[in-house]
């Protein structure tokens, strides 16, 4: 009989921590909607005591999902354990996931602290954590990198305090497979308590092994896995969902476990997160890439048109691929709009959001006569900026670009209510559009990345495009989607430029597991 294996996903706060992948409020409510939807079965929402901002958002997730544990990671300190407290306290089941390191590099010169010290904080951070909640987690960061005795000892006194799952992170992805499942074996066998708690694993995916040695650990007796949506994280990213749990589901004559994860939304969240952080998916991505059930080669072809199962080992629509599918066009009503959002698992909040995204689907069919599916996501993905923070708005825009001259660009825009006027010169319309922009806003943001992306088929197809700024400390991404793909550069940039002036910050933790 198979074993439950929990699958914990990160994507709202080790993913968010890639450059630039900084979420709104309400970008992180779509975001967990759409993973309480696929049946993860924790959430970790945030690190509560990074920003009010953070803190804001965990609690307002914490209130609306009620089918998955949510969780804030919290440093061994009282104050961060009882920002994330206060923060999952609304959730039907909450979770606090506290960390400090314990590798020796990490003690003696990020904590300056010795290994007793160590301990005693470990211990006085589950006792604190254990006022607000009997479901806690304790991470040993940078586990990787530390001495098997330590960790038997650290986690043998933080399970008799009361922790109920115990996470051994791989923290800058150093180690290999076989390996990482020794180190697993060994502090299982060890801990004398180890029976008490459910082990989990956090894999980093700097040598490319986050997912080989997540599943290593699991053959090793780990029964939770740590993920992101697209492996998204920091550096080079984290355990991806997707394969984690295709793997395990595909290869059950090998895995003694299974999830209960509803693998027909994994294509549908992978895309919603790679819109909202701007992190587009390689196309030769495993599970989600636009290539992961393409075949090009004539004997693959030959082979799949006999017996699907010559060159597939998964079926694409069990992990949510389907065909573009023409839903609405011009003559559609708001209802049948709205349901066909609430098919596709978009919420909106309130008529007046409804009756703003409806107006944008009506001035898009106008342009375009096939709406798809994808259309209507990136439709949506523009009000990822709420009004009261929409500082910056495009009115009116004129581009000029011509064989033999300067392409030019004229724009107005309200800025704080107030109209203003700009125009620039440029190498390319999009860049005399920017400029102009900057003409007025003077923002002085670096312009890290600019991608542009057809949503769709055909020549009318929208273009979505992202653009990356950066100030000071702050990195945000701005995206935009249009069929003119000078307007929707422009709609990215202004975007970009909203987060900047938003008020929010996110402070970065001093600390990672």
């Amino acid at each position: 009989m198979k074993q439950p294996l929990v699958i914990f996903d990160t994507t709202l706060r080790d993913g968010e921590q890639s450059p630039g992948a900084s979420m709104t409020k309400e970008e992180k409510l779509r975001v967990a909607r759409q993973l309480e939807r696929m049946r993860v079965d924790v959430i970790e929402a945030g690190f509560a005591a990074a920003s009010p901002g953070d803190f804001d958002a965990i609690y307002s997730i914490a209130q609306i999902i009620k089918d998955a544990t949510v969780c804030s990671l919290a440093r061994a300190n009282e104050n961060d354990i009882r920002r994330a407290g206060e923060a999952i306290k609304p959730a039907k089941s909450g979770r606090i996931h506290t960390f400090i390191a314990t590798s020796p590099i990490h003690m003696e010169m990020k904590l300056r602290m010795t290994p007793d010290q160590v301990v005693e904080q470990a211990v006085k951070a589950v006792g604190w954590a254990r006022q607000y909640t009997d479901n806690i987690e304790f991470s040993a960061e940078d586990a990787g990198r530390s001495e098997i005795d330590f960790l038997c000892r650290i986690f043998e006194q933080v399970i008799k305090a009361g922790a109920t799952t115990i996470n051994v992170p791989d923290t800058v992805g150093y180690n290999i497979p076989d390996q990482f499942a020794e180190t697993l074996r060994q502090v299982i066998e060890r801990v004398p308590n180890s029976d008490k708690v459910v082990w989990s694993v956090h894999c980093h995916n700097d040598l490319g092994l986050a997912v080989a040695n997540s599943l290593a650990a699991v053959m090793a007796g780990a029964r939770q896995v740590e993920c992101t949506i697209n492996g998204l994280g920091e550096r080079a990213g984290n355990a991806s969902l997707e394969e984690v749990v295709m793997a395990v589901r595909t290869r059950a004559d090998i895995f003694p476990v299974e999830t209960r994860i509803d693998t027909t939304q994994i294509v549908p969240a992978s895309k919603l997160v790679s819109q909202i952080t701007g992190y587009p998916v390689q196309p030769n991505k495993a599970i989600v890439g636009a290539n992961a059930f393409a075949h090009e080669s004539g004997i693959h072809q030959d082979g799949v048109l006999k017996h699907r199962e010559t060159y597939e080992i998964m079926r694409a629509q069990d992990v949510g691929w389907s065909q573009n599918k023409l839903v609405l066009g011009k003559h559609s009503g708001r209802n049948a709009f709205k349901t066909r959002l609430q098919e596709l698992g978009i919420e909106l909040e309130g008529d007046e959001a409804l009756n703003a995204a409806f107006t944008r689907f009506k001035e898009l069919a106008d342009k375009k006569h096939e709406i798809f599916d994808e259309d209507l996501h990136a439709l949506v993905s523009e009000e990822v900026v709420t009004p009261d923070h929409e500082h910056y708005k495009l009115v009116y825009s004129r581009v000029c670009s011509e064989t033999g001259e300067t392409p030019s660009a004229q724009v107005t825009l309200t800025v704080g209510g107030v109209e203003h006027k700009g125009e620039a010169e440029g190498s390319g319309p999009v860049d005399a559009t920017f400029r102009a922009i900057e003409s007025v806003a003077g923002s002085g943001a670096e312009l890290l990345l600019y991608s542009v992306n057809a949503i769709t088929t055909g020549t009318d197809a929208q273009g979505e495009v992202t653009t990356r700024l950066s100030k000071g400390e702050r990195i945000v991404n701005g995206n935009g989607a249009d069929t003119d793909i000078v307007i929707a550069s422009a709609k990215s940039y202004l975007n970009a430029l909203n987060k900047l002036y938003s008020s929010l910050e996110k402070v970065k933790a001093q600390g990672d597991v």
